[in-house]
């Protein structure tokens, strides 16, 4: 790992530690998910399907998964497979069940009663990767809410493997989330299909899931299409920081660094440390543990953009950490809860030495579809909020609106909007009160 004393380290030499890296310029990679939306949406299914062979996926003649594709997926796994899936469904439904909130009523003044009302987005599109390796995980964390929360219409895509088959786990986690409606597409032809309909794929209201920096960027430009779907967030590849003092212990430090490593090229991870030894036993760690992972190839090349960086005090390793707004933070210290009230911008926080972010990745109950390259300084993860709006509401009585009209039409006076008070007036007028 790279290391970098904050001390003594230029402004410019900190901005450069917390850069995020880039694989390919923003400009290029937007004008080619521009692309592939227009094609997809001129030429629907057709087009999906000359992408997905375009880069590297199998020829498909149907795009969504059979009935006998879902049972054969049953079927594929071990009994212990399907018993993993069920208990992470199980936890995540639990948690995102609590964040049901109940209907808002006050009254703001006598006779003038406001409202907040929820009600679920009507069809959501749920984005699972399969780039180096399938994900389930992220079909649970994307479908069991959307099943909490009510949504009517729940699809999920997902690139199909060289036999034109989703892979098994995706299938059967999806099952057991209520979600029957599956397609066999990735990238950016995915995100189009999604936000403005083929002849197969069903239009929706609202995008979830993360993704490559292609799948990211179609996110945003069909956001920004009336005519397309909203977004959850702004999630691409994946990223740790971990916030540690000379009580870690450096083989877990180092375990926890390189599961991100492991996701791909261009994941980032940072240590950050009031430790110089501490620091040294990670570099040591760091190298034993690589040499025994199955895609360390892959660990390399992303370690290379990796760094430590040496701190004097962990309110000073709080607030780099804030300054990088990580997808994911990791506090191993003495007292890591003392710290949490100084964090501010994170995705997702790890507190202590038992708490591995692969927990919160597969199946403490936390979502792990999460802001990243920064954007958790503005972004939360997703939740059940998500998935639902808040429609507001008021209710006045006639007494109601004789005390707080004239407010109203004086408001709309100085604004010069003259219509607006006069809908106010007119009801006064009725009312026998002052117009």
């Amino acid at each position: 790992m790279q290391t970098l004393d904050w001390q003594t380290a230029s402004v410019d030499a900190r901005r450069a530690a917390l850069a995020r890296p880039a694989a390919e310029t923003r400009a290029e990679v937007f004008a080619q998910a521009a692309e592939v939306i227009a094609a997809v949406r001129a030429g629907g299914d057709a087009a999906v399907q000359r992408f997905t062979q375009k880069f590297g996926g199998p020829a498909l003649t149907d795009l969504r998964v059979s009935a006998a594709e879902f049972r054969d997926a049953r079927a594929a796994l071990t009994a212990e497979q399907v018993a993993a899936i069920e208990r992470a469904v199980a936890n995540v439904s639990r948690f995102h069940e609590a964040q049901q909130s109940p209907p808002l009523a006050i009254e703001t003044m006598p006779g003038v009663v406001c409202e907040r009302v929820t009600r679920a987005i009507d069809s959501v599109g749920l984005y699972v990767p399969a780039g180096s390796a399938p994900l389930p995980s992220t079909a649970i964390m994307l479908a069991a809410p959307a099943r909490i929360a009510g949504c009517r219409a729940r699809a999920i895509a997902s690139p199909p493997g060289p036999d034109g088959r989703v892979h098994a786990a995706v299938l059967v986690a999806a099952g057991l989330c209520g979600v029957d409606t599956v397609y066999k597409m990735g990238g950016a032809q995915a995100i189009a299909a999604f936000a403005f309909g083929t002849e197969s794929v069903r239009k929706v209201d609202k995008i979830f899931g993360p993704g490559s920096a292609w799948v990211t960027a179609a996110k945003q430009i069909v956001a920004a299409d009336p005519a397309g779907a909203a977004i959850d967030l702004p999630a691409g590849p994946s990223e740790v920081l971990v916030i540690a003092d000379d009580s870690a212990d450096a083989r877990f430090v180092a375990a926890d660094l390189l599961a991100q490593a492991e996701h791909d090229v261009i994941a980032q991870v940072v240590l950050v440390t009031t430790s110089r030894a501490l620091a040294d036993k990670v570099a040591t760690e760091l190298a034993t543990q690589t040499a025994t992972l199955s895609r360390r190839d892959i660990v390399v090349q992303s370690m290379a953009a990796s760094r430590c960086i040496l701190v004097p005090d962990l309110t000073t390793a709080v607030a780099v950490s804030n300054e990088y707004a990580p997808e994911h933070l990791i506090i191993q210290t003495r007292e890591p809860r003392a710290l949490l009230p100084q964090v501010t911008c994170a995705g997702s926080v790890f507190l202590g030495a038992w708490s591995p972010e692969s927990i919160g990745d597969y199946c403490s109950g936390t979502n792990h579809v999460l802001p990243t390259f920064g954007y958790a300084r503005s972004y939360s993860g997703v939740s059940l909020l998500e998935y639902q709006k808040r429609i507001t509401v008021q209710e006045l009585t006639a007494d109601g609106l004789r005390a707080l009209g004239p407010t109203a039409v004086t408001l709309s006076g100085m604004e010069g909007l003259d219509a607006h008070g006069n809908a106010v007036k007119v009801r006064l007028a009725a009312l026998g009160g002052r117009p």
